[in-house]
């Protein structure tokens, strides 16, 4: 069992940014694709970023593309969200999520969310205009 843990959300005025981290548990998380969702009230879960297990291939929706930028540090367990320039229509929860593969692709890039094994418990990003 794999466990996720995020922070760094919080509230911030349009135009300005944020870095969400999320660290996870065990000794397999270079193996594991990565990403972020997000949830806004009344909307559904939408894939923000996500992250090849290599950290060399990334994928950023277009809601997000040049404001967002994912990376992970595979020896910390970590991945992070760098989001700049926010705006108030990126207001919502976000999850990071990892995804087991078997057999292991380090290249496998994975934006949906029944592709992932393992959520966090989220944290609330608000952006006021």
């Amino acid at each position: 069992q794999v466990q996720l843990v995020e922070s760094g959300g919080g509230h911030v005025q349009a135009g300005g940014s944020l870095r969400l981290s999320c660290v996870a548990s065990g000794r397999a998380f270079s193996t594991y694709p990565m990403a972020w969702f997000r949830q806004a009230p009344g909307k559904e879960r939408e894939c923000v970023a996500a992250i090849s297990a290599s950290g060399y291939i990334t994928y950023h929706a277009n809601s997000v593309d040049g404001r967002f930028t994912m990376s992970r540090d595979n020896p910390k367990n970590t991945v992070y969200l760098h989001m700049s320039n926010l705006e108030p229509e990126d207001t919502a929860v976000y999850y990071c999520a990892a995804a087991e593969m078997f057999p292991i692709n380090i290249a496998a890039i994975l934006h949906g969310a029944d592709e992932y094994d393992y959520w966090g418990q989220g944290t609330q990003v608000t952006v006021s205009s």
